[in-house]
């Protein structure tokens, strides 16, 4: 190592100047002291380095300048050290942080590094006291470290000097990289709001030396410097009430209503973490913690996986029987509304487009608020105690054997909600190729929006006993699908290595009652609000298409007919073969029919045509559409009053088998299919998501269809 004494070297191109951080007491005097043969003063108690130290000397052909800054316990301004650090690592020139943490303390001296690791600068993390670590049996995988948070980790001696020219190495090669992004990522909520503010300063194209991310953690963490400069500038207006909904949010998800104690948290548990990950020390603690115990069995290698699938059942158990109960009072609501309120009505297209159109199909959506709100509450719980992280850490090396990241598990779990936040919510992983391969997979998780339909098939084919094992099993085919899936394009289109991931284990904690209420409020009112303004609209459009146009002759020879007939059994069935000729004679019908060739061979009529491809609006509409189809085609009779009687009468269960497949697979909502194409980057990505789904739910369809009709 060619490192000559200190001297006044000239600022060159091969000039690095270097920020050393770190908490008190970790060894940074000493460390320039290793590395430039300068000769500083070194103490073992805070503030030692008050003042601002510049030491300067050369390595082969770069010239460092390595500014010494005082020593702090976080990111903050509180102190006249913590100032002087802070206004330095703001405002000041320089090109590199090394951050030097001792090895014998990790996680209480990651507090500050996790907070450098969210500014826009290039960082090298020194851990430092590494032969005392060693004396201690505390071993770091420093190069395990440097993939789990994306920036270069080495193990370095002040004393005996162990690991400075790699180093010093690692500096130089950090400098002449372009800077990568750590991987400091926050929990679902924060990393929510942040994309959310970052879309904000994106979309206005906020002009700013620090990363837009950068500037939207310091705004939720109220960084009064960051507020200042951008309370002046025209977008503040508009980014106020984003702002405040943000805290609110992420406080509520932390039941707490300071957020700088929120993110005090966030911080810690990325720490804790990181520290799970790499750190390994040979001392037996003679007592385990409570949380430690229920993990030896919740998250046992062999008995953790079943014990999930399990709670998963009873909770699918509980969504099919529980919300059984209410659905007949719903039901016989809307039917009597729709028979009073179409009584008051005189003229016939009107009162058929207010209660066959509008009130059926709302009606049909509504219908299954209580399977909805039972789901979201299930999964709130799991989320809300801790014990979905744990399912993640548990999923970790079974995801990868799929070529999926392990984290992937969080937006996917969130995809049995809404697909939208679980887009959404895929940020969270920083590599790209893992980031579009989750947004691939997310579809085949089955989200709230599907459940309808589930349920109306399940109702239709099972008993109540076992409707409920039936919606579970579409939901794990649904997630085994797509883990297939993600194998198939791990191995063609996103080829590439498995990136490690950090995750903290929470300790279990007792539901957040107002947490759990809020989450599943926002859910359910975005679900009603649906289907009382969109799914209505898709109502009213399906009952035009299904109404017009009339046929006169048709009506007239049908009218004549019923009237020279006195039976009214004889009357009653020629009033359905009108209403269905008038059906297959209608806009809807025509299209339906046009379609229906292309998948006969998956056993679809032309209704069930119709209703996948209004489903792409949204997958409510397949409900409400194949209500107001089968109601005005005439299958709804004395003998079968519901839509699920309709449904068991007139299609075939292998046609039902296959037509729930498709459901299960094929693209999601339009507004999903929206969110998608924004986080994957590239419209060309909705195409090509558009042609996989299509394609993979056609083929599984027809698979599907002809094993059941072998089988039966």
């Amino acid at each position: 190592m060619n490192i000559v004494d200190p001297k006044a070297c000239p600022i060159t191109a091969n000039h690095i100047k270097v920020a050393l951080v770190g908490q008190p007491n970790v060894g940074k005097s000493m460390l320039i002291n290793s590395v430039s043969n300068a000769h500083l003063h070194v103490g073992n108690f805070s503030g030692v380095t008050v003042d601002k130290t510049e030491v300067l000397f050369d390595y082969e052909e770069y010239s460092f300048t390595v500014v010494d800054l005082p020593g702090t316990y976080a990111f903050t301004d509180y102190t006249i050290e913590e100032r002087v650090t802070h206004d330095y690592l703001c405002a000041e020139d320089y090109d590199i942080i090394i951050n030097v943490v001792d090895s014998t303390n990790l996680e209480k001296n990651l507090q500050l590094t996790s907070e450098l690791l969210t500014m826009s600068k290039k960082v090298v993390i020194a851990l430092n006291m590494s032969d005392e670590a060693d004396k201690e049996k505390i071993l770091i995988n420093a190069e395990y470290m440097s993939e789990l948070i994306g920036v270069p980790c080495v193990r370095v001696s002040a004393v005996t000097k162990e690991g400075i020219g790699a180093l010093i190495e690692a500096v130089i090669k950090k400098h002449e990289n372009v800077r990568n992004k750590p991987k400091l990522f926050f929990s679902e909520p924060v990393e929510e709001e942040i994309a959310q503010i970052v879309w904000y300063l994106d979309k206005h194209r906020f002009d700013s030396a620090n990363t837009h991310r950068n500037i939207a953690i310091n705004l939720l963490k109220n960084n009064k410097k960051t507020y200042a400069k951008l309370h002046d500038e025209p977008i503040w207006t508009e980014l106020q009430p984003i702002l405040i909904e943000a805290s609110k949010h992420i406080e509520l998800h932390h039941d707490s209503d300071d957020i700088k104690e929120a993110f005090a948290e966030e911080y810690a548990a990325f720490n804790r973490g990181i520290v799970a990950e790499v750190v390994k020390q040979e001392i037996k603690q003679s007592k385990r913690t409570t949380t430690e115990k229920i993990d030896s069995v919740l998250i046992h290698p062999i008995f953790g996986i079943p014990i999930f699938l399990f709670f998963m059942w009873s909770l699918f158990q509980l969504t099919f029987e529980v919300g059984a109960i209410p659905m007949e009072y719903i039901d016989a609501f809307f039917i009597w509304f729709g028979d009073t309120l179409g009584a008051t009505i005189a003229n016939d297209d009107i009162r058929s487009l207010i209660v066959d159109g509008i009130i059926a199909g709302v009606g049909a959506v509504v219908l299954f608020v209580p399977n909805i709100i039972i789901l979201f509450i299930g999964i709130a719980l799991l989320e809300s105690t801790g014990y979905m992280s744990r399912v993640a850490f548990l999923l970790d090396g079974f995801f990868h054997k799929f070529g999926l990241h392990g984290q992937s598990f969080i937006p996917l779990v969130t995809g049995f909600g809404c697909s939208i936040p679980a887009y959404m919510s895929a940020r969270i992983l920083k590599n790209d190729r893992d980031r579009l391969l989750t947004l691939f997979i997310i579809g085949f998780m089955s989200c709230g929006a599907r459940l309808p339909v589930y349920v109306l098939f399940a109702g239709a084919f099972f008993s109540p006993e076992m409707a409920g094992n039936i919606l579970f099993i579409i939901y794990i085919s649904g997630a085994l699908l797509g883990l297939a899936a993600a194998k198939i394009l791990k191995l063609t289109a996103f080829k590439g290595l498995d990136e490690p991931f950090v995750m903290e284990m929470p300790k279990y904690r007792l539901p957040s009652v107002k947490l759990v209420w809020h989450t599943v409020l926002t859910k359910t009112m975005m679900y009603l609000k649906k289907a009382g303004t969109y799914i209505a609209a898709a109502s009213m459009l399906i009952w035009f298409l299904s109404n017009y146009p009339h046929n006169l002759i048709l009506e007239e020879s049908y009218s004549a007919k019923i009237s020279m007939t006195a039976k009214a059994e004889v009357k009653r069935d020629l009033q359905y073969e009108l209403d269905e000729a008038l059906l297959e004679q209608s806009y809807l019908g025509r299209i339906g029919k046009f379609s229906e060739p292309i998948f006969a061979p998956l056993g679809f009529d032309w209704k069930m045509s119709v209703a996948l491809q209004t489903g792409l609006a949204a997958k409510e509409v397949v409900v409400s559409t194949l209500g107001v189809l089968y109601s005005l085609g005439g299958e709804v009779n004395h003998e079968s009053t519901s839509l699920m009687g309709a449904i068991s009468k007139n299609i075939s269960f292998a046609s039902a088998v296959a037509f729930i497949v498709v459901i299960m697979i094929y693209l999601p909502c339009l507004a999903a299919s929206v969110v998608f194409t924004r986080e994957a980057g590239h419209i060309k990505y909705f195409f090509y998501l558009l042609l996989f789904t299509s394609i993979v739910a056609y083929v599984m369809a027809f698979i599907a269809y002809n094993l059941t009709l072998l089988l039966l």
